[in-house]
C-alpha cells in the first residue's frame, strides 16, 4: 500500500507577529476607552452586566 504525505508548513514572521499585537492591543484600548468614557447608558450597562455575568468584581 502506497501513501503519500504532504506537509504544509505555515510560518508566520515577526513582523506579522508584532503587527498582530499592536492591532489587538488598539482594539483593546479603543474598546476599553469607548466603554469607560461613553456617555450613552446602554453601553456602559452593558458592560457592566457582561462583567457581572465573568463573576468579575466591579464595586
Amino acid at each position: 500500500m502506497n501513501t503519500a504525505s504532504v506537509s504544509l508548513g505555515t510560518s508566520v514572521s515577526s513582523q506579522s507577529r508584532i503587527m498582530q499585537l499592536a492591532m489587538a492591543a488598539l482594539l483593546g484600548i479603543f474598546v476599553v476607552g469607548f466603554v469607560g468614557f461613553s456617555h450613552v447608558d446602554a453601553v456602559h450597562n452593558a458592560a457592566h452586566d457582561y462583567r457581572h455575568s465573568m463573576a468579575f468584581p466591579c464595586h
